[in-house]
């Protein structure tokens, strides 16, 4: 359990973190193991000795390192080939074989436990039970606390070595002298681990969300830094300007504060995913008293935000470190201008920020003539799209659609912009905000009332519900056709 729940950790900085992602883990460990059962059981009633389940634990350990080792190539398949068999042959790659000589060792077990027919099953039963409870122990251990405190590539070692002194003890017999023989190759290959630097992976930071990564890029002259959360180039920041904006879904939500400055100024703000804190950096820069709220479900991109990306405490920008369906859930305490949903990473879409109900909880924080404004990733056949303007208008009033761009039908992937209200938007003053940059690029790629009537009536609607909320399946055809970059 532990090795499968690394597994998914280390795919995702590949090939992102998906219902396909999980998919692909889950059933490659599962064909590891069950095949690992039935080689081991015939084995087993051959050769089954301590010696021989020695000669398994050392095996274990040695495959173990093929995960690190397939880490460090990437991609195993051509370019050309679709993602999803990508992720598939990517997680074969990496960690059949280790599942499968893990899976040998509980029949062996099982064949030098019984001795007496008679009790077969209690036998059975316990060593069952305690495989089960060992892979408790170590899924909780790993979810909660190994991943964020040590990363990835030190777990998968550490697992290497503690199969390795099992497989000592086991191969050599439990006397004293074996034990320190298997100390004593631990603590070696530890140490030359640590010194080679094998225990280090690709990620600046591992959290118990994200592999965080950044790059160091220069746009027009000006330093600008990338962070990557997975394999999702999530954010560029200014180190020097907070001003500067280069995706064109902030320059929306620029122009969108803009409006909403005409009748409130400056606007409160309730951001929903921080990220590289880009927008927050800017609405204090451009209104330094307004109220800046941010939504940010790991407080481990929270803490590099202010240690990497020139975030500054004196801001005064609010953080709450927690998922956003939780926050949402509690009584509004208070109310805000604007709401900015920036949570969805890629094609992988937490479902239950999309439904109705959740909609029906951001509307309850909104003021009267608020909006709510919100990111989305779609592709030509816009299924994802339909059904989340459709979605939300049984809560609000009115919603507007801004699309990324006007080809998005021939384009593999493009962003979506949706903005709901109870309120009718000014379309003229919209039309005279462009947040400094002189392109009104939201009255630009506003979709008018024919394409919305044709986005709604080419396919079936459907509403998400916390009930029914297909989303990893309506956008499937766009993850099948992008390749992570």
């Amino acid at each position: 359990m532990i090795l499968e729940l690394v597994a998914g950790r280390m795919i995702a900085p590949h090939v992102g973190s998906s219902l396909y992602t999980w998919t692909s883990v889950i059933g490659v460990v599962l064909a590891g193991i069950s095949l690992g059962n039935y080689l081991g059981g015939r084995l087993a009633d051959r050769w089954a000795s301590l010696r021989f389940l020695g000669g398994v634990y050392l095996l274990a350990a040695l495959t173990s390192f093929i995960v690190l080792w397939v880490d460090r190539i990437g991609r195993v398949t051509p370019n050309d080939w679709p993602i999803v068999v990508e992720i598939l042959a990517l997680t074969t790659a990496m960690f059949f074989v280790p599942c499968t000589i893990l899976g040998m060792i509980s029949p062996i077990v099982a064949k030098l436990a019984v001795s007496d027919l008679a009790t077969t099953g209690s036998t059975v039963g316990k060593i069952y039970a305690a495989g089960a409870l060992g892979s408790i122990v170590g899924t909780f251990a790993t979810g909660f606390v190994l991943i964020s405190w040590f990363g990835t590539y030190t777990i998968v070692i550490a697992v290497a070595l503690l199969l390795s002194a099992l497989g000592i003890v086991f191969l050599l017999g439990a006397r004293w002298q074996t034990f320190v023989l298997a100390l004593i190759v631990v603590a070696g290959v530890a140490t030359l681990a640590v010194r080679q630097g094998w225990n280090k992976g690709p990620c600046a930071r591992e959290t118990n969300y994200y592999c965080i990564k950044v790059y160091d890029d220069n746009v027009g002259g000006e330093p600008i830094r990338q962070l990557v959360l997975d394999h999702l180039v999530h954010s560029y920041v200014s180190l020097t300007n907070p001003t500067t904006l280069i995706y064109g879904y902030e320059k929306i939500y620029a122009e969108i504060a803009e409006y909403r400055a005409h009748t409130k100024s400056p606007p409160d703000v309730l951001m929903i995913g921080g990220g590289g804190y880009t927008f927050a950096r800017y609405m204090k820069a451009i209104y330094p008293s307004t109220e800046m709220h941010v939504i940010e479900i790991d407080p481990g991109v929270t803490e590099f935000a202010y240690a990497e990306l020139a975030l500054k405490p004196e801001w005064g920008i609010l953080t709450s470190n927690e998922d956003a369906r939780t926050f949402f859930a509690r009584p509004p305490t208070r109310t805000y201008d604007l709401i900015l949903g920036d949570a969805f990473n890629h094609y992988s879409v937490p479902y239950h920020l999309t439904t109705r109900e959740f909609n029906e909880r951001v509307r309850q924080w909104l003021v009267d003539d608020g909006l709510y404004v919100v990111n989305i990733i779609d592709g030509p056949y816009g299924e994802f799209v339909r059904a989340y303007y459709h979605t939300l208008r049984q809560t609000f009033k009115h919603v507007y659609l801004v699309v990324g761009n006007y080809a998005w039908r021939e384009t593999s992937r493009s962003f979506f912009v949706l903005i709901s209200t109870d309120q009718p938007m000014d379309l003229t003053t919209l039309a005279s905000c462009d947040a400094g940059d002189g392109d009104v690029l939201t009255t630009r790629l506003l979709a008018n009332d024919a394409d919305i009537q044709r986005l709604l009536t080419e396919a079936p609607l459907v509403t998400l519900t916390d009930q029914y909320a297909p989303v990893d399946q309506m956008l499937a055809s766009v993850f099948q056709e992008t390749k992570p970059k």
